[in-house]
């Protein structure tokens, strides 16, 4: 890790993966050679738990086999992708933050390979933590990076030959791609004679019962109904089971999914009915990553579900005792209904926009970020299915595999990791 230099005001993003990678190609192309035109006087510093990057909306399928995907794709060196840039305008720090001080305008991080202690002073700062899923199957955090993550698929591999029941918490995209995945895997390529045909004659094929529990009267409640009832088609076909308008109550035993150990889980759903599964993943809501804000006055910065109140035209997060110059995006930042990557990669242009005008002045209005709320949701199921719509617009189960389920979004991702996605300033 570079030490920073003498009189260089540092812009600091926390966060490595889509939302910070983005932003720090982003300000490198763009803002910092204008505020450095007579002096090196401005650097980024990416701040990440994780020295990788990563294509998270694959795990539903990578958790199975490395086999399915190029590894060297799937997982990228973040330090790498940033060799293109004068060391004097750019840093990583490996490391995990840890606290926040917005007085003091400082950063207290863990470094990830001695856990010794330090602060990093900013001049302006974007949080793009990021979240965290229940399962460790399911992406990175900060307390799971690369090689844990790759421990947890390494378990549940493990156990997969020997299961014979897998119950799958949540009834979202995330919940019916993994559910797809496996019973596809497990019990073979969905076949056209059994597609719409009732689900109990289907059964008599599987060989490893897999069943989705939601709480909702219906799988894939951000598609219309239509949809969703399409995915329950193929979904049967494959001989997955769904229980709707139940939850989870409780697991024994207690925290199961939630590790790496992997064995018979006692379900207990809320209409009394219990499931003995073999393997049992929660796939239900994510959790932001911003603890580093809870230990002061900063946790007033936060939403009741811990994501940073953000301005959501602006992205600036400008609340009471917050300082001037401090953003947040992505899914640690409530500036959007439904975060996601489209919404996350278009806010980028908007923060580096306003960061220019808070940093060199000027009149005009600022730039205004507008969420997509129109219906987008893709959702492979197996390898050669799936339904979705993108900006309102259905799309057939042919062009969800070509989009997605080929390859789960792993054709995209070289741009955006290597910065060549934002070499126009946008």
């Amino acid at each position: 890790m570079a030490k920073p230099t003498p009189d260089v005001k540092s812009i600091v993003i926390i966060g490595g993966s889509w939302g910070g990678v983005a932003t720090s190609h982003y300000l490198l192309h763009h803002l910092i050679p204008l505020l450095n035109k007579t002096s090196p006087s401005y650097e980024v510093v990416l701040i990440s738990s994780a020295s990788q990057a990563f294509d998270r909306p694959a795990c539903p399928r990578a958790l199975i086999s490395d086999s399915f995907f190029p590894q060297e794709k799937l997982f990228v060196s973040v330090p790498a992708q940033f060799t293109q840039y004068p060391p004097s305008n750019f840093r990583f720090v490996h490391a995990t933050a840890t606290a926040l001080d917005t007085t003091a305008r400082t950063v207290t991080i863990s470094s990830v390979t001695d856990h010794k202690f330090t602060t990093i002073p900013f001049h302006a700062l974007v949080i793009a933590t990021g979240a965290t899923a229940p399962s460790p199957l399911l992406g990175l955090s900060p307390t799971n990076d690369t090689p844990s993550l790759r421990a947890s698929w390494a378990a549940v591999r493990a156990v997969l030959p020997s299961a014979r029941h897998i119950v799958i918490a949540g009834g979202g995209p995330t919940g019916v791609e993994v559910a797809g995945e496996l019973a596809e895997h497990l019990n073979g390529p969905m076949s056209r004679a059994w597609v719409g045909l009732p689900s109990a004659k289907a059964k008599s094929q599987i060989k490893v019962q897999i069943t989705i529990v939601t709480a909702s009267k219906r799988i894939l409640p951000g598609l219309r109904e239509s949809l969703s009832e399409k995915a329950e088609v193929y979904l049967a076909a494959l001989g997955v089971t769904i229980r709707k308008g139940v939850r989870v109550v409780k697991v024994t035993p207690e925290g199961a999914g939630e590790g790496d150990e992997h064995g018979v889980t006692e379900v207990v759903l809320s209409d009394g009915e219990t499931i003995q599964a073999d393997v049992y993943i929660p796939c239900v809501g994510v959790t932001p990553n911003t603890g580093f804000m809870t230990g002061g006055k900063e946790k007033g910065l936060l939403t009741g579900d811990g994501r940073v109140e953000t301005n959501a035209k602006t992205l600036r997060v400008d609340g009471a005792g917050a300082g001037a110059r401090i953003y947040a995006i992505g899914d640690a930042s409530n500036a959007a209904e439904k975060p996601g990557v489209h919404n996350t990669l278009s806010a980028v242009p908007v923060l580096v926009a306003n960061m220019k005008k808070d940093l060199i002045g000027g009149e005009g209005a600022d730039r205004e970020f507008e969420e997509d709320k129109r219906e987008t949701q893709l959702v492979p199921i197996g390898k050669s299915k799936g339904v979705g719509a993108m900006k309102g617009w259905w799309l057939p189960s042919l062009l969800v595999w070509a989009l997605k389920g080929r390859d789960y979004w792993l054709w995209t991702t070289g741009g955006v990791w290597s910065g060549k996605a934002w070499e126009k300033e946008q």
